[in-house]
C-alpha cells in the first residue's frame, strides 16, 4: 500500500512491490497514481509477496525519516541489535514469536527491562507497519511477547539552588540555552532546533515545535517569554552566525544545529560541584517552581504542554497530596 513522504515541504505518494526479492519504489504525486501503478505490477505477476526481514527493516526505516532524529536514530539502533540476533536474509515469515521472546530476552538479561521493553515498543510498530504496508504475516511477534519487569526510577529533577549555581558560573552560549530550558520547559529536541525566526521579540513569544504527539506529526505552540529570558535572547542574536539560535560551537559541525549536545549540563554540573542533572530534569525543575509559588495546575500542564493533566500531576507532585493525611499515623 503507498506510504506519503515529504520532502522539501510538498507531500508525495511512495508506491512499493517486491520483484524478485527486491523492493522497487516509485514516487507519485498522488496516491491514487501510487495505487494504481502497484496495482498493475501485482497483476502482471512480478511482485514477490514475502520481504526479507532487512527488506521489511530497511522501508520501515525509510519511512520512519518523518519522525524527529532522536527517535529515529533510536529505531536504527534497535535494527543494528536486531539483525547481530537474526539473518537479515531471512524471510519475514520465519519471525515467530519464539524468536521474538529470545531476542527480547536478551535485551532484558545484557542491558534491562527498560531497554527490552523499549526495543519490544520499536519493533512492534514496525511490525505493524509492514502488516499494512508489505503483507507481513499476523499477528505481530513482538505484540505476543509479554513486556518485562522495570524499575522506574524516573528523572532527577535538581534543586533550584544547585540549578542557580550551575547558571551561575555558565558562560556564553551555555548559560543562554539553560536559561531557555528553566524558561520556557522545552524539551531538549524542541530548543536545539530553533531558527530565529522561531523568536518573536515584539509579542515576547517563543515557537516550540514538537514531533511528540502519534504518528510524528510536526506540531507547535507559542510560548511566552519572560523579560529576562527576552533580554539574554536579544543579546545572543547580536552574536549569531547564521538563522540557527543555538550552534555548535567548535569542531567539523561548527556553526550548524545540534543534534544532541552529549554532556550538557553534566559536564557544568560536575564543574560546580553539583550532582549531574540533565536537560529533562530542568523541565521538571520549571513545574516545581511553578507549583511551590501556588500556580494553577492547569497552567502547568499548559507549559508542559501535556495533553492530560493527570499527567502533569504525577509529574509535579507524585503522592505529596498524601502528606497531611500521614498525620494520623504519628503517635498522640
Amino acid at each position: 500500500m503507498p506510504y506519503r513522504k515529504t520532502k522539501n515541504g510538498k507531500n508525495r505518494w511512495v508506491g512499493s512491490v517486491m520483484i524478485d526479492g527486491r523492493r522497487k519504489n516509485k514516487i507519485f504525486d498522488s496516491k491514487k497514481d501510487a495505487k494504481a501503478w502497484e496495482a498493475e505490477m501485482h497483476s502482471a505477476g512480478q511482485v514477490t509477496v514475502t520481504p526479507s526481514l532487512l527488506q521489511w527493516a530497511e522501508q520501515y526505516l525509510d519511512f520512519a525519516t518523518k519522525f524527529s532524529p532522536k527517535v529515529y536514530s533510536e529505531k536504527c539502533g534497535v535494527f543494528r541489535r536486531f539483525f547481530h540476533f537474526v539473518k537479515p536474509t531471512a524471510k519475514a515469515d520465519k519471525m515467530k514469536p519464539r524468536l521474538a521472546l529470545e531476542f527480547l530476552q536478551k535485551q532484558n538479561n545484557e542491558r534491562s527491562g527498560n531497554a527490552a521493553n523499549k526495543d519490544r515498543k520499536n519493533l512492534v510498530a514496525a511490525w505493524n507497519w509492514g502488516i499494512r504496508y508489505l503483507d507481513l504475516p499476523k499477528p505481530n511477534p513482538f505484540e505476543l511477547v509479554d513486556k518485562f519487569a522495570t524499575i522506574e526510577t524516573g528523572h532527577y529533577v535538581p534543586p533550584e539552588e544547585d540549578f542557580r549555581t550551575v547558571l551561575d558560573m555558565s558562560e556564553g552560549q551555555d548559560k543562554i540555552l539553560l536559561l531557555t530550558f528553566l524558561h520556557t520547559a522545552g524539551r531538549r529536541g524542541e530548543i536545539y532546533q530553533l531558527q530565529w525566526e522561531d523568536v518573536d521579540f515584539i509579542s515576547q513569544r517563543i515557537k516550540l515545535k514538537t514531533r511528540k504527539r502519534k504518528g510524528g506529526s510536526l506540531e507547535f505552540d507559542w510560548i511566552p517569554m519572560t523579560e529576562e529570558l527576552t533580554t539574554a535572547l536579544k543579546e545572543h542574536q547580536n552574536a549569531a552566525a547564521n538563522e540557527w539560535v543555538f550552534t555548535q560551537p567548535k569542531g567539523q559541525h561548527k556553526d550548524k544545529p545540534y543534534t544532541e549536545n552529549r554532556g550538557f549540563p553534566q559536564a557544568l554540573c560536575q564543574k560546580a560541584k553539583v550532582k549531574p542533572f540533565g536537560c529533562h530534569g530542568i523541565r521538571g525543575l520549571t513545574a516545581s517552581i511553578l507549583a511551590k509559588h501556588d500556580v494553577p495546575m492547569i497552567s502547568i500542564r499548559d507549559t508542559l504542554r501535556h495533553k492530560n493533566l493527570g499527567t502533569t500531576e504525577r509529574y509535579v507532585r507524585g503522592l505529596e497530596s498524601v502528606r497531611d493525611h500521614l498525620k494520623v499515623l504519628e503517635v498522640g
